[in-house]
């Protein structure tokens, strides 16, 4: 590997070898490797797919242009995986514990994914893996996860204190590196200075228990966090470019914040988490972004290939697993809006035609015109349907929709890193 063959070995001369140790380098080298990856080996793996006509399978609801998609090559989710995974084998840390959970996740996500398709590929349907047994799977990589940062010794966290002094007529204020770097479960509070939570203040009141269920309660948090978006991402995943666009744009607000809460005197300035040895999650986070913006050119409108479970199911895990890793998974939920209103539309969608079914002697009513969200605007409006929000009357093309939730997502971003500034 080229680290190794620079850094350790010292070949390629005293300056590669000392370009080597940047952070920075290193990740705009497997940004631009990601990148020309997904152009290249992508060009190969969709003439491939073509051949052995892996098709996207599609069942007609009525949505603009929806039949002319059929056919369209999909399991594109390799070619995200393949070109993440060269520049990390290339230029990446693999001895570097968060690197490892990284490129687990990753296979492990990208193997449940594939499973799926492959089993609607045989089926000749829509009905791959049952919704069970994917949730095992998310299951096995958030307890993984949660394991890791549990029992291994090298994922440390250093916390910071804030020591102000008052000068009339100014305030002044000193933030300091404090203390040793300590095993625990804490994550940052949006919002809150000076104040992480420490999931063991929640089960102190089982006394000496305390500390030992409050990592049990962190897994618990763990799983649910990467089950949740890990499905999220594969509900976005509707119309051309939309989970990829969205994906990246999350990734690169994490990045940011891997970068600060890495760099000591960034967090310290920054009142922040300081998390020791995280910095090669900075490089994973620019090949996946460079491997997104790569995907991109072939799924954008009108897509070449679908990204498919193999796809959706990965982008979603490793957006939790990261935040989890530099102890922002509580900033998910808002940085992670998009995919978690797609998963709360369809749950109210579903949930509601199910209640006013029973109640209605089996006449039940929907909420959207369609769920996820993303088809709700792209479906036109049916006369005398019962759906509670009928509007808008003409469906919204799906490059537009795709746009429009693009911006969402950058609002969003920039409202995550609010959270920094306030605290």
């Amino acid at each position: 590997m080229l680290y190794y063959l620079f850094g350790d070995l010292g070949l390629g001369g005293e300056s590669l070898a000392r370009l080597s140790g940047y952070i920075t380098v290193r990740s705009s080298v497997a940004f631009v490797l990601a990148l020309l990856c997904a152009l290249i080996v992508g060009r190969r793996i969709i003439n491939r797919l073509q051949l052995m006509q892996m098709g996207e399978i599609v069942r007609n609801l009525g949505l603009q242009g929806q039949t002319a998609k059929e056919g369209t090559p999909t399991m594109g989710g390799l070619i995200i995986i393949v070109s993440i995974m060269v520049p990390l084998l290339l230029i990446g840390d693999l001895s570097n514990v968060y690197m490892i959970i990284m490129a687990v996740a990753t296979l492990w996500l990208g193997a449940l994914g594939f499973a799926d398709d492959y089993l609607k590929f045989r089926r000749k349907n829509k009905d791959g893996m049952s919704g069970k047994y994917k949730i095992v799977g998310q299951t096995g990589i958030g307890l993984f996860v949660g394991l890791m940062m549990t029992f291994s010794p090298d994922i440390t966290m250093r916390d910071t204190a804030a020591l102000t002094e008052m000068v009339e007529p100014d305030r002044i204020e000193e933030v300091v590196a404090d203390g040793p770097d300590v095993k625990a479960a804490q994550t940052t509070i949006p919002f809150v200075k000076n104040n992480n939570l420490d999931y063991g203040w929640l089960t102190s009141w089982a006394g000496d228990y305390g500390r030992p269920l409050g990592w049990v309660l962190f897994v618990v948090v763990v799983i649910f966090v990467v089950t949740a978006t890990s499905n999220g991402a594969n509900l976005t995943d509707g119309i051309d470019g939309l989970a990829t666009g969205v994906s990246a744009i999350i990734g690169v607000a994490l990045i940011i914040m891997a970068y600060l809460g890495s760099h000591l005197i960034y967090s310290t300035y920054l009142n922040i988490m300081y998390i020791p040895g995280s910095e090669e999650l900075v490089v994973y986070m620019a090949a996946f972004i460079g491997a997104l913006i790569g995907f991109l050119w072939y799924n954008a409108f009108p897509a070449q290939v679908f990204m498919g479970d193999t796809g959706s199911l990965t982008l979603g895990g490793i957006i939790a697993v990261f935040a989890i890793l530099i102890r922002k998974e509580l900033l998910i939920p808002l940085l992670c809006a998009v995919f978690f209103i797609e998963d709360i539309s369809v749950m109210l969608q579903t949930g509601w035609f199910r209640f006013t079914k029973k109640r209605n002697n089996g006449v039940g009513q929907r909420i959207f015109k369609m769920a996820p969200l993303h088809h709700h605007f792209q479906k036109d409006a049916i006369a005398g349907a019962n759906v509670i929000w009928n509007k808008p009357v003409n469906g919204i093309h799906e490059s537009k929709i795709t746009i429009r939730f693009w911006i969402v997502s950058i609002l969003l971003a920039a409202l995550t890193f609010v959270t920094l500034k306030i605290r």
